[in-house]
């Protein structure tokens, strides 16, 4: 159940009540726009420009994952295009994080798998490097553990451990309904520089 509310919260929301933790700060380009996916990793790291281990990880992949490839130094090689893209659905994941580029785009965005990447570029990757699967990554200054839950919506992407999994989602409960009640605040009419104390700082001192 987990997945699904942070699912709702989407990547700010958890981002923020999370301790502002788990970002995987690079600018993704989702290529559907308004769609917001949670799920548990899993992850392959690829050789450098060759997406063997994009393949490989199909075997693994469980229906409501969120499948992760990268490579050592992300660059505008594409590990996935409409095939591998096709593999993925048919195992049931939830979504694609590329932390390279995609091909077929057009076709991509049309499957019914939300796909986020850094790029879209034709180049296409080798297929000579096994890589690793289920394995630890590092993308935009996070790690991502197999199985930590993956956050994914139009502002982007955040990661949550595991093992933060409950307390990260009672924060989100709490956080979207102080939120909630700020933004009944705001309706009315009040305003934040006010409630926040912002003016009252601003103002000069009298003697």
């Amino acid at each position: 159940m987990s997945a699904l509310e942070l699912e709702e919260a989407g990547v700010a929301a958890v981002y923020e009540a999370y301790g502002r933790k788990g970002l995987l700060d690079v600018e993704w380009q989702p290529l559907v726009a308004g769609v917001r996916v949670a799920g548990p990793a899993r992850t392959a790291l690829c050789g450098q420009g060759d997406n063997r281990a994009a393949h490989e990880v199909m075997a693994h992949l469980l229906p409501g994952e969120v499948l992760v490839l990268t490579m050592p130094e992300p660059e505008p090689v594409a590990l996935l295009g409409d095939l591998l893209a096709t593999q993925a659905k048919a195992r049931g994941a939830a979504a694609v994080l590329v932390n390279a580029s995609v091909r077929d785009s057009a076709d991509l965005a049309s499957i019914g798998l939300p796909v986020w990447t850094r790029w879209r570029r034709v180049r296409g990757a080798t297929k000579n490097v096994r890589g690793q699967v289920n394995v630890p990554v590092r993308i935009g200054g996070t790690t991502i553990n197999p199985g930590d839950m993956i956050v994914l919506d139009d502002d982007g992407a955040t990661c949550v451990a595991r093992s933060d999994v409950n307390s990260a989602t009672n924060a989100v409960h709490e956080r979207l309904s102080k939120e909630d009640g700020l933004r009944r605040r705001w309706a009315a009419g009040e305003l934040s520089y006010d409630a926040y104390g912002m003016r009252a700082e601003d103002e000069p001192a009298t003697t």
